[in-house]
């Protein structure tokens, strides 16, 4: 159940009071008795973040904003906090709490309640026994600096990264791409916004050989997903493009990953997720900027007519591929897409997938590997966006070097690179079929992780959708105000 967010009056009648505050010379009168007041202080003083009174019939928590200098790790702090107090919450089984801005730091506070929010998320589907369901189903903030516009974005950004997580939590017993593709629409149709399935004819017709080659193991057909947002006052003409990698299992196809590696592959559509949950934001919030999503999907499985190394792939554009890993397999899905996107004359494309194990070894589940090819501005605006949502992004190179392990002796390229720097070499290879502002989001570490995580929880995480909406506003408030000045 996802908890909805209003603004109410300090009036009101309280059963859960949660008061967030940097000082506790602001704290409301009468609410503690004198030694209450001095508990919080020790407390603070021992670098304290939450502290709760249980006042029998509600509970009290006092939540204290870090003095930290980077404002990003202070919003940080203060989801994390927010997570925790959701967490008491939903122990003592309330059904209602109000946030109070104490000191009137709207930015920190809805935070704050983003990290409630996001981390009451609960995936209980295929439970057959009664679990422990989370309670907490309203938030009401009152602060006289924070309006109904600020509520309604935090409302609709929470509810796409709770779809997405759904969708990477899924089964492939439920989620084949056929499904996927459906459960895309459905999400157009609530928006507002348009989608177009093309069917394994259509993708034929287009000569996609990379998605086709991938899927001849399985006995699913593929598609490919077209999710458009424009409305008619867009800041862009061009289209940004969304590229999300739709691997809806990945078993490693005739080169079969070994051991528990398959244990949660699953999630190897985390990236069409993204993409399609943050378009669902964009246009529900019915953001001024023309935004376009394309999702292949598949499954990648050792089936009778599965593509084996040494077999060559004719892609969309007519470029000839060399397999030699089956396992690399995203890239080739990813690739006709890119090819695809040239259509549409686009302003810049972000591919989000989880793509390589090279980027969870080099960097962990800690971020994103990011790469660029002529979008140096627009990805250092995409890692602000990244800092300011704890969606962390690190830049790798694109030097030419990295194309020499491509080479074949047979067809263009092959389909995968030397045993080093893995991601990077991926990269290179989506890179040649690119003619346009281009970057490439590796998040194979940050995508579903198998410990809760604070806000993140355990399981799919969402990670991507977060970033792609920050990076959308920023990129509308910078069009509109080219100085700045409100940005």
């Amino acid at each position: 159940m996802l908890p909805i967010v209003t603004l109410t009056s300090k009036e009101q009648e309280v059963q859960n009071l949660v008061l967030v505050v940097s000082d506790l010379l602001n704290l409301p009168s009468g609410l503690f008795s004198a030694a209450e007041k001095k508990y919080l202080k020790s407390q603070q003083e021992l670098n304290r973040e939450m502290v709760s009174f249980n006042r029998l019939d509600y509970w009290v928590y006092v939540c204290f904003i870090r003095a930290e200098k980077e404002q990003s790790k202070r919003l940080e702090n203060c989801r994390n906090n927010g997570d925790k107090t959701a967490a008491s919450l939903n122990e003592n089984k309330a059904l209602r709490a109000v946030v109070f801005d104490v000191a009137e730091n709207p930015e920190e506070v809805l935070a704050f309640v983003e990290g409630m929010v996001l981390g009451s998320y609960q995936f209980l589907k295929y439970k057959s026994k009664e679990e422990k369901v989370n309670t907490l189903a309203a938030i009401e903030i009152y602060s006289p600096v924070i309006g109904e516009r600020e509520i309604r974005l935090l409302n609709i950004l929470c509810d796409a990264v709770h779809r997405c997580r759904n969708l990477v939590n899924e089964p492939n017993s439920y989620l084949t791409a056929t499904v996927f593709a459906s459960e895309v629409k459905r999400m157009a149709t609530d928006c507002g916004a348009r989608a177009e399935v093309l069917n394994k004819a259509k993708i034929e017709a287009l000569k996609m050989g990379g998605i086709l080659g991938v899927n001849k193991g399985s006995h699913e057909p593929p598609t490919f997903t077209v999710m458009e947002w424009k409305p008619a006052k867009a800041v862009n003409k061009s289209p940004i493009i969304f590229v999300g990698k739709g691997v809806v299992y990945d078993t490693g196809g005739m080169n079969l990953k070994p051991g528990d590696s398959m244990s949660h592959m699953k999630d190897d559509m985390a990236g069409a997720a993204a993409v399609a949950s943050a378009i669902f934001a964009i246009a529900l919030a019915k953001l001024p900027v023309y935004v376009i999503g394309l999702m292949p999907a598949t499954d990648n499985r050792p089936g009778m007519k599965a593509i084996v190394p040494g077999d060559i792939l004719t892609m969309h554009n007519g470029m000839t591929v060399e397999v030699v890993n089956t396992d690399a397999e995203g890239r080739l899905l990813l690739a006709d897409a890119l090819s695809y996107a040239k259509k549409y004359n686009p302003v810049l494309v972000i591919d989000l997938a989880t793509l390589t194990g090279a980027a969870v070894r080099a960097i962990g589940r800690f971020g994103a590997v990011a790469m660029q090819s002529n979008a140096s501005t627009e990805l250092n605006k995409l890692k602000a966006s990244g800092l300011a949502m704890h969606e962390r992004l690190v830049e790798f190179p694109m030097w030419e070097e990295y194309n020499e392990p491509l080479k074949s002796d047979l067809a263009d390229m092959k389909n995968l690179g030397a045993p080093e720097a893995g991601m990077i070499t991926a990269g290179k290879f989506l890179e040649k079929f690119t003619s346009y502002p281009y970057i490439h989001l590796d998040f194979g570490g940050p995508a579903f992780i198998e410990k809760c995580d604070s806000y993140r929880g355990k399981g799919g995480t969402g990670f991507g959708v977060r970033l792609l909406f920050d990076f959308v506003k920023m990129y509308i408030c910078k069009n509109l105000n080219p100085d700045g000045t409100t940005c």
